[in-house]
């Protein structure tokens, strides 16, 4: 009878070593599905739903990543500066406010003087030129300092920007006097401003409306972006010059990125780079043709200056306008002619 109660409580015992043991096989058969969770990626940039950009490059893009990493990683799009204004779109992505962002360099002026070296005129005549050439600055060291607070994904360059107005055409810059001119960044409005145009900064998404109300008389925009954001609804009248070109990004928040395991990295980093710069190039330059044979088919007004460092009547205000913005980057202590001089050959090389 006393046997009894030793023999319940090592029944208990057994039971209780049983439990432990099932629990410790349930946490190891956890511990690989924990690994397999997806993770979300907000991407937020400022390209409308509709523009080339958003579904022939950051789409498609998202779709590689999600299969690549076998669904673990998603990447939501915010297009329309859905998640962050195009203005403080870095700052966000280096806040963690959103995951992924792409900006203008020239939104945030005075924040990536070096890089907007590569936007002066005569550096680049193509998107894909000008992908190129911020990229492999990027990647040899000599922009990689102004990055630091992120993890940047790839950089990418807009085709040139032209002159678009409402009124008026443009022949030379003494047309240009009077006028205010939306300037995309300070490389583009110190250029403006040696015509005699007033530079009038403004994001991308408010140009519409600002061209509408007579908020301006023009703007300075690649021509692909001219039908992205349906600028040439308005604008009748088009100066098709390479006087300066956009640098853009696509970064994401460092600790973000760091918190990923190795195999995720390895799929954004697959991801990255060159490849993607170049990629953004050949849809650029594309849409860039199809929207000068728009206005063309449209019957705006054209007037071509494809060489304006050598024009007699433009080579001076781009000249002047280079040589403020270098002054000014000097000032701050940088070697802008050093990156300058860099610069122009990597774009050598990079011309295709």
């Amino acid at each position: 009878m006393k046997l009894a109660p030793l023999f319940s409580i090592g029944a208990l015992a057994a039971l209780s070593l049983i439990g432990c043991s099932n629990q410790s096989s349930n946490d190891a058969d956890a511990s690989p599905s924990t690994s397999e969770e997806t993770t979300v990626l907000r991407f937020s940039h400022f390209w409308p739903a509709t523009s080339s950009i958003s579904k022939e490059v950051f789409e498609p893009w998202a779709k590689q990543i999600e299969t690549d990493s076998n669904g673990r990683l998603k990447v939501e799009l915010y297009p329309s500066a859905g998640l962050a204004k195009a203005d403080v779109t870095y700052e966000s992505a280096a806040k963690g406010t959103i995951d992924v962002g792409s900006q203008a360099h020239g939104y945030t002026n005075g924040r990536f003087p070096l890089t907007q070296i590569t936007e002066l005129p005569g550096l680049s005549n193509s998107a894909t030129q000008m992908g190129c050439m911020l990229q492999t600055l990027y990647d040899d060291g000599t922009l990689a300092g102004e990055y630091e607070d992120t993890h940047l994904l790839f950089m990418y360059g807009a085709g040139p920007g032209s002159l678009h107005t409402t009124n008026k055409l443009i022949r030379t810059p003494e047309d240009m006097k009077g006028m205010r001119i939306r300037r995309p960044s300070a490389v583009a409005g110190d250029i403006i401003e040696s015509a005699g145009a007033s530079p009038v900064g403004l994001p991308a998404n408010d140009m519409y409306t600002a061209l509408q109300r007579g908020v301006v008389d023009g703007l300075s925009f690649p021509w692909e972006a001219v039908t992205a954001f349906k600028i040439d609804e308005i604008a009748k009248y088009h100066t098709n010059i390479p006087f300066y070109s956009s640098a853009l990004m696509v970064t994401m928040n460092k600790d973000k990125y760091e918190s990923l395991p190795d195999d995720l990295k390895q799929v954004l980093d697959k991801n990255s780079g060159m490849a993607l710069a170049n990629k953004v190039g050949e849809v650029f330059d594309k849409h860039d043709q199809m929207a000068i044979q728009a206005a063309k088919d449209k019957g705006d007004e054209i007037v071509e200056i494809p060489d304006p460092l050598n024009d007699p009547d433009w080579k001076a205000p781009l000249e002047k306008g280079t040589q403020k913005y270098l002054a000014d980057v000097n000032a701050l202590g940088l070697d802008a002619n050093g990156v300058y001089e860099k610069a122009k050959a990597v774009s050598a090389a990079c011309k295709v």
